[in-house]
């Protein structure tokens, strides 16, 4: 009995876990997005503002940082939600993660101070499960499948 409630487990999640996978980091993009287009509604506002001010040398100034930032995590919430334009979304997302983990390039002494990570460092720290599971849902978008044993 418990080896038939493993392989039915094993079923469901061969079919559904990568769907899942897919709308629930979607729906972690798009409210993180979303809360970029109210000022003082983001605790990473300022950061995304100084880390895309210096990957662009200053040219991009804060608002428009902050903005470009909303705009690229509400489409990619929006594409891995609904599942339409999903290899453009997750292009943006692949472009996206460059500037997302920038900052323990670019602020490490800041974000990991002697005594361990700050709150914002290990805000950043996260970004890398956001990474590897937007890497698993790209690997499946391009056809990479999970696959039971017997299949």
């Amino acid at each position: 009995m418990l080896d038939r409630a493993v392989a039915g487990l094993a079923t469901v999640l061969t079919r559904y876990s990568i769907t899942a996978l897919r709308i629930s980091l979607g729906l972690v993009f798009l409210g993180f997005g979303v809360l970029k287009f109210f000022p003082g509604m983001s605790p990473a506002a300022e950061l995304a503002e100084r880390t895309i001010g210096t990957l662009t040398f200053g040219l991009v100034g804060p608002t428009a940082a902050l903005l470009l930032t909303a705009i690229m995590e509400t489409v990619i919430g929006l594409t891995l939600v609904t599942g339409l334009f999903l290899r453009t979304g997750l292009v943006i997302l692949a472009a996206a993660l460059v500037g997302i983990m920038s900052p323990i390039v670019l602020f490490y002494g800041e974000l990991f101070p002697a005594g361990g990570p700050t709150l914002t460092g290990q805000y950043v720290l996260k970004d890398i499960v956001l990474a590897c599971a937007g890497a698993v849902i790209g690997a499946a978008a391009l056809g990479a499948r999970l696959r039971l044993p017997q299949e």
